[in-house]
Formats: C-alpha cells, sequence, structure tokens
C-alpha cells in the first residue's frame, strides 16, 4: 500500500473548482488545506501535498489559478498571476475545498488544518480568519497579509505555527512580528518563528529562487506535522 492521489473537483462559487487530494496509506487521516505558492498548483506543491499523505494525512491544494501555472523561472509571470487572483474567487475556491474536505468519508475529527507557502501563507492566514468555523490550525510558511490586506480577526480560532525567513525582501521579519504581537494582543495564540539566516521559499522542493535549506526544511516540516497531528489528532 501506499498513498493515492487524484485530481479532484469540488463546488465553488456556483461552479466548481480543482485540486489534487492525495491520501494516507491508511486511507484515512485529518484533513489539510494545502494553499499555492504564486507559481500555481505545480510539481513542487504537488510534492508538499504527498508528504503531508506520507505523515497520515488527508491533503488537499486547490487549484487557485484554474489551470495556470508559472515555471520556476517566470517570476515575472507568476507576479502577473498573483496580482491578476481575484480575491473573491481565491476565498471561495479555498472555502469550497474546506467544505470538500470536511465532507470527505477519508478524513477523520471535526477540525481542519491549513498549510500554505509564500503568497499561500498570506492566504493561511486568510482562509482560517474566514473559516473559523472548520479550520483549527493553520501553518503560514514565509507568508502574512500587510496591514492593507488583513481580514477581519474576530473570526481566527484555529492556533497559528508560522515559520519566517529572516532574509525575506517579500515579507519582512519586521512585518511579521508585528502581526504575531497585534494577534497575541486580540488573544490569539499565535507563534511566528523568524528562522535565522534563512530566505525566502526555504522549503521549496524544487529550490525555486536557489534558497532551499535541507536542515532548516526538515527540522520545520517535522515541527508542522506534529503540531498538525497534535491539533487535528
Amino acid at each position: 500500500m501506499a498513498i493515492t492521489t487524484q485530481t479532484v473537483e469540488f463546488p465553488s462559487n456556483g461552479g466548481t473548482a480543482g485540486g489534487y487530494l492525495a491520501l494516507p496509506e491508511s486511507g484515512s487521516g485529518p484533513g489539510v488545506v494545502v494553499v499555492q505558492e504564486w507559481w500555481g498548483l505545480d510539481p513542487s506543491l504537488k510534492i508538499m501535498v504527498e508528504r503531508l499523505a506520507d505523515a497520515g494525512f488527508v491533503a488537499l491544494a486547490p487549484d487557485l489559478y484554474h489551470g495556470e501555472l508559472a515555471a520556476h523561472d517566470e517570476m515575472d509571470k507568476a507576479g502577473h498571476l498573483m496580482q491578476s487572483l481575484p480575491a473573491d474567487r481565491a476565498a471561495t475556491d479555498m472555502s469550497g475545498a474546506v467544505d470538500f474536505l470536511a465532507g470527505h468519508d477519508a478524513v477523520t475529527g471535526d477540525g481542519l488544518g491549513v498549510l500554505g507557502f509564500c503568497m499561500g501563507g498570506m492566504l493561511t492566514f486568510l482562509l482560517a480568519a474566514g473559516r473559523g468555523d472548520k479550520i483549527k490550525a493553520a501553518v503560514p510558511f514565509y507568508g502574512f497579509p500587510g496591514p492593507d490586506s488583513e481580514p477581519d480577526w474576530s473570526g481566527l480560532t484555529a492556533v497559528v505555527r508560522g515559520h519566517m525567513a529572516e532574509n525575506d525582501d517579500f515579507f519582512t521579519p519586521e512585518g511579521a512580528q508585528a502581526l504575531e504581537k497585534k494577534l497575541r494582543d486580540l488573544g490569539k495564540d499565535v507563534e511566528l518563528t523568524v528562522h535565522p539566516g534563512s530566505g525566502h521559499a526555504f522549503m521549496n522542493p524544487m529550490n525555486a529562487l536557489g534558497t532551499k535549506d535541507d536542515e532548516l526544511a526538515a527540522r520545520c516540516w517535522a515541527e508542522a506535522t506534529s503540531f498538525l497531528h497534535t491539533q487535528l489528532g
């Protein structure tokens, strides 16, 4: 036996959205939504979905770009795709993924997790705030909303354990620390760890920006999966 993967469709905003689903060898486990980097639902993100299944989770990455992709040497295209992503469509697609997982026969427990990278780290916060009825644990990697894009935090009920990069021009350590303080002051259970010496995208398995750190990535992954199991079962 091994993990199983498939492309799925689920209702979203009166239509359908797609995604990449991976089930663990056991056939069931806690559910985790995985949110893409600005490249799209590319091979590197599918690897992370499969790794979650290897760790015992039912993992689903919604395809927020609806089939469009940018290669890792197409940063301008990736930026364009990210800037062109309709915020309302992304929100409904992620919420549809939550409902799909929550109703899936393979998913155990009452709550779900969300984990995302870069743009997906920022969207992890937004989804956790918007779907506090289902999202009980959130793991954002090197991404968070800035002051101009923060959601209504009153809906955030998840425990948040984030992993940020020290050398990051996209999402600065100072910004992460300010957001952590703000959310803690609001009574939220949030820890955003800035890893010394790390660069943006240090987890990316294909080393998209040349900043991959194998030792740090392994340590953060072990912490993230342990945290998700603790929170979700």
